[in-house]
């Protein structure tokens, strides 16, 4: 499998506006993102992830991802297990105010105090789970923002757009269609020296891993990927 991108986890957050306990998925997962994990986690959109969008699934493919549901329907965690992967971890909003008797969660655009204390506990819990994937961090960020001793900075949080895996415009059958990972993939297959000849099975397998491919359009995708590995082992190595 090729080398990917720096590792970090993908935070899938409930996407159901007209509950209170949306409200607190999607706080916690903001929560974790901008304060509590910065660098080490990215936001994948929820709509667009179950809409199609590849560069989400994709990334979901590569790294591990924890969901945060407001409710039992757990529409993120089955999103993500049918679209890409099981969830590395589910977190339910309800099961954990539940868990630590909190009470009742109200206030869709302003949460009362007992939802506030939910987006905390959330957020925790995502944490843990994120250091128990990743690692602790080397740092921790201490509440007037001063560092503990021998932290490294922070880095830029973001989406999981914004870690985009490495990908390639190729005309398969007369259409240009993007590939991810094919660069990974073709830098791979040319470090373990495998030759054009006789390659198109294993490169479309590989590509199949993070790209969508029908079973009727494979004999036109494996002929067009095996035009460009050949192209790409007569280029130098970078």
């Amino acid at each position: 499998m090729p080398k990917l991108p720096e590792r970090k986890v993908g935070i899938v957050a409930c996407s159901g506006e007209e509950l209170a306990v949306g409200t607190v998925a999607r706080l916690a997962a903001l929560k974790v993102l901008h304060e509590l994990r910065p660098g080490k986690t990215v936001t994948i959109c929820l709509p667009l992830f179950l809409a199609g969008g590849e560069g989400d699934r994709a990334f979901a493919r590569f790294h591990p991802t924890v969901t945060i549901d407001g409710c039992e329907l757990r529409c993120a965690a089955r999103g993500t297990a049918m679209y890409s992967a099981e969830p590395a971890e589910s977190i339910v909003v309800t099961e954990l105010a539940a868990e630590h008797q909190l009470g009742q969660i109200e206030g869709r655009r302003q949460l009362n105090e007992v939802g506030k204390q939910a987006v905390e506990l959330t957020a925790e819990r995502v944490t843990t789970v994120v250091d128990k994937i990743l690692g602790p961090p080397a740092f921790t960020i201490l509440n007037n923002g001063a560092e503990e001793p021998g932290i490294e900075p922070s880095h830029p949080s973001g989406c999981s757009c914004g870690t985009r895996i490495p990908s390639t415009k190729v005309v398969v059958a007369g259409k240009e269609e993007e590939i991810l990972a094919l660069p990974l993939i073709f830098q791979q297959f040319r470090q373990m020296g495998k030759s054009p000849e006789n390659v198109g099975n294993e490169l479309l397998a590989a590509i199949k891993l993070y790209n969508k491919v029908a079973l009727e359009d494979e004999p036109v995708y494996r002929e067009a990927i095996v035009r460009e590995y050949a192209q790409f082992c007569q280029e130098p190595a970078q």
